[in-house]
């Protein structure tokens, strides 16, 4: 979890979002829907985006787990580029949305360093924002993209 292991007893029904919240207090991956549609419960399992709400944290035993809290640099506080392109651009407005679109786009600039408006937009795509802040979240994470690569800002 987030980078350590973190050994828990779970009930077998126990949805690895109530784990998160409830039992290590996480708060990052958000309770939205329930039914893996929103989002807004998204974090990394071995890198990979997956849907908190629906998966049983029972069956992540040995994986890679990282939440919206595991992508600041644990030593100096400093935050992910994602996070940093995500203020830099302003792709949040009531911020619910925020934890799916942060950690979908990691996963996505990490397979894909300099992804196209279009591809970006692909991969958000069952991210839902229910503002309509989606232009500054694709813009977001063209910053995000930019400061991943070093480029000049």
């Amino acid at each position: 979890m987030n980078g350590k292991s973190r050994p828990a007893d779970v009930d077998t029904n126990l949805s690895l979002l109530d784990l998160l919240r409830a039992e290590l207090g996480l708060r990052g991956p958000k309770y939205g829907c329930g039914m893996a549609q929103c989002g807004a419960c998204t974090v990394l399992i071995d890198e990979v985006p997956a849907r908190a709400c629906m998966l049983r944290a029972a069956r992540i035993d040995g994986a890679a787990v990282t939440t919206l809290e595991g992508l600041a640099d644990a030593e100096t506080g400093a935050l992910h580029p994602v996070q940093q392109g995500f203020l830099k651009a302003e792709g949040a407005q009531c911020g619910y949305c925020l934890n799916g679109m942060v950690m979908t786009a990691v996963a996505l600039l990490r397979r894909t360093p300099d992804p196209s408006d279009a591809l970006i937009r692909d991969a958000l795509r069952h991210n839902i924002c229910r503002c309509g802040a989606h232009l500054e979240i694709v813009a977001s994470v063209r910053e995000a993209a930019r400061l991943l690569r070093g480029a000049d800002v």
